[in-house]
């Protein structure tokens, strides 16, 4: 079977290669048409373009797109052996079905190994320059919207603002509170804050501070100082894409803040960190889908089994943003949403073996 299996695994990864070339380089296409207008306007030269954005932009679709372009690989290769015949002669020389997935599954864990190291630690560095370049060139200028913005900064630590102004990084309406024991002990306020990017520190031009001893409150004013705080104008930042810049260490770390701080959107990220899981079990599973749609020899040709591929392909990729948007809005936990998609197609894997003749 050494034969046989270097074959089939052969003609799979160059499939697949020759798929995510094809389906970037249309995607190429399209976002060029959509975007010439932007670069034309900001007089962008050919060399930034192509260096700065689409170098940069290519392995994020690569990974995107790797459950739909393994699918389609798979399924075109295994239903070019079945209109040949030569799943039949495989199958009738005694080699099991099951022994005959074997290098499609060697093949598939190739890509998912590969697809996992480069979205944790490759895809998330090219990102960071391919996302800059669509906020600086394409997107809108941003401004921070938040109001009535509370942050948790350390285990009693606790600040607000009524507002910030990401342009000149001022916040309004400042206050600091120590909290122990559910009392507050401590209350510094100011009318505004201002990060110095010289000392990297924020700037308080004056401020009030009560403290409180059990009945007792102490009132005292002071200014102007400056303080370190665990928050930063990052935080006010645009969060465009952010999670997809993030490795799969700084993504960790950025869960453990929000954790601390109580933030909203923690679902975000706890769901990209649970994808880059799943993800190369996904590409197996589709993977073995593929071969067991496309091991028969039908009339017509393959044209209808690679129009079905591309379909379930999609199916998946729909699955995966519903589960996504779900877990986002607090209906799902994070990881059920990131293998929900797995487990539904693993179940349909599952039945469509059991109707494969052996």
């Amino acid at each position: 079977m050494k034969l046989l299996d270097n074959y089939i695994l052969k003609k799979f990864l160059t499939t697949f290669v020759f798929v995510v070339i094809i389906l970037i380089a249309v995607i190429c296409v399209i976002d060029f048409v959509e975007k010439n207008d932007d670069f034309i306007q900001n007089n962008l030269s050919a060399r930034t373009v192509i260096f700065d954005y689409y170098v940069n932009m290519i392995p994020h679709y690569i990974n995107m797109l790797s459950p739909i372009t393994v699918f389609i690989a798979t399924v075109f290769v295994t239903a070019k052996l079945a209109s040949h015949t030569e799943i039949v002669a495989i199958l009738s020389s005694g080699v099991s079905f099951k022994r005959m997935l074997v290098p499609y599954v060697i093949g598939s864990v190739i890509i998912g190994i590969f697809i996992f190291f480069f979205s944790s630690y490759v895809i998330p560095n090219a990102n960071k320059t391919r996302v800059a370049f669509e906020i600086k060139y394409v997107k809108n200028p941003y401004t921070y919207e938040g109001r009535n913005v509370h942050f948790r900064i350390g285990p009693e630590t606790f600040a607000y603002l009524e507002s910030y102004n990401n342009h000149a990084n001022v916040g309004y309406k400042f206050t600091l509170e120590t909290i122990k024991k559910q009392e507050l002990v401590r209350k510094l306020s100011s009318e505004s804050i201002r990060w110095d990017s010289t000392k990297q520190k924020w700037h308080i031009d004056a401020y009030t501070l009560r403290t409180f001893n059990g009945d007792k409150e102490t009132v005292t004013t002071g200014g102007p100082v400056d303080t370190t705080l665990n928050m930063l104008p990052k935080d006010f930042a645009s969060t465009y894409r952010l999670r997809e810049t993030l490795t799969m260490a700084e993504l960790n770390d950025v869960i453990k803040e929000k954790e601390l701080r109580g933030a909203t959107d923690i679902a975000e990220y706890m769901t990209e960190k649970y994808e880059r899981y799943s993800y190369p079990f996904a590409i197996t599973v589709l993977t073995i889908i593929g071969v067991i749609l496309s091991s028969r020899k039908v009339r017509g040709g393959v044209g209808f089994q690679i129009a079905l591929g591309f379909i379930l392909a999609f199916v998946f990729i729909i699955f995966v943003m519903m589960s996504r948007s779900l877990a986002q809005v607090g209906g799902i936990p994070p990881m059920l949403a990131a293998w929900i998609p797995l487990a539904v197609f693993s179940i349909i894997g599952v039945v469509l073996y059991k109707t494969v003749p052996r």
